[in-house]
């Protein structure tokens, strides 16, 4: 339980519907968007090996552009029935048989069969980049380099942050929330991540958005968060063990470096999900920020921290041009 003023609630189950938020915080509902009226224009990235594509286009009638991403769900083991995959409606093309070898493609009913969407509408050029394949390039991040090129670029470039401070309002998404801690300086809001379908025990993935604003990343972090952080690790793991029934030993909490919006956001991802950014050049693990801190009260302010940056981000410029970073010219390709 939260101590004084600090309240939590445990909400509803989440509810799968669309929502699409724009840059002034202005939502579509479900029945004023739909997919039939989008006209792709250009595949930015087919990621084959986690069957991902987020394809740019338009909607008919709106102005603006806008990122539709398709990602095939994981396997749900209570699908695994004669009510799901092995249905008497389920059909098989063969596309072999050898022996006692058969390769098929299969059509199970359309129950299972769902893929996940995710739409970006409006999507500005910010987006556009993001979800682009591209080139990757990492990064060591002195204090310094913080301090002259990271931090000027982040506070005039980063995204907008109205859908946080939406869903932290009680003006968004409220019949997502996992679990809510009012307290201004200690709360927080657990909720499902967009790439989480909210019901997949074996993708889950979820993310505790922090209420104090001003905390755009470890960078800000010290001693006098520790009881912020520790909070979340607690009631965070708490509520998922009581939702979810997973436990602690089981997930694994950390924070991004550099995060995809500059407002302090932890992640909780179940252990065996290979979920995007969990790898060391990019993943913090919480237990291991809060140990940093309580060695060295400014370690995050002291310390070199890698980074990767694609080459279409506006802040690889800024590295490149201060001699950090280098593109492979097109000519040195293949040899």
């Amino acid at each position: 339980m939260s101590d004084g003023n600090c309240q939590n609630d445990l909400e509803a189950p989440c509810a799968k519907k669309v929502k699409i938020d724009d840059k002034n915080g202005h939502g579509l509902s479900e029945n004023q968007i739909e997919l039939k009226d989008f006209t792709p224009t250009k595949i930015l990235n087919n990621n084959s090996s986690k069957k991902i594509v987020s394809v740019l286009g338009n909607f008919k009638d709106k102005s603006g552009v806008a990122i539709v991403i398709l990602e095939k769900n994981a396997f749900k083991e209570d699908d695994l029935s004669s009510r799901g995959y092995f249905s008497e409606e389920t059909k098989l093309r063969t596309f072999f048989q050898n022996d006692i070898y058969g390769n098929f493609e299969c059509f199970p009913i359309s129950s299972v069969n769902a893929v996940k969407t995710t739409i970006i509408y409006p999507a500005t050029e910010k987006h556009i980049s993001k979800y682009s394949k591209q080139e990757v390039h990492l990064v060591l991040e002195t204090p310094e380099c913080y301090e002259t090129l990271t931090l000027p670029h982040l506070q005039k470039e980063q995204f907008n942050l109205q859908w946080v401070y939406n869903i932290l309002e009680g003006k968004s998404e409220q019949d997502r929330i996992v679990y809510n801690n009012t307290c201004d300086t200690e709360g927080f809001v657990l909720v499902p991540d967009l790439k989480w379908d909210g019901l997949t025990k074996e993708t889950l993935y979820l993310l505790a958005i922090v209420r104090q604003r001003g905390i755009k990343s470890i960078r800000d972090l010290n001693e006098e968060h520790l009881p912020l952080l520790k909070r979340i690790r607690g009631e965070g793991t708490k509520a998922i063990l009581d939702k979810y029934k997973v436990p602690s030993t089981q997930l694994r909490i950390y924070l991004h470096y550099q995060p995809s919006f500059y407002h302090l956001h932890i992640h909780f991802t179940f252990l065996q999900h290979e979920a995007p950014g969990i790898y060391a050049e990019k993943s913090h693990l919480l237990d291991t920020v809060i140990n940093n801190i309580e060695i060295m009260n400014s370690y995050y302010k002291k310390v070199t921290l890698p980074f990767t940056i694609r080459e279409m981000d506006t802040l690889f410029n800024i590295y490149e041009t201060n001699g950090y970073v280098k593109k492979i010219k097109a000519d040195l390709i293949g040899k």
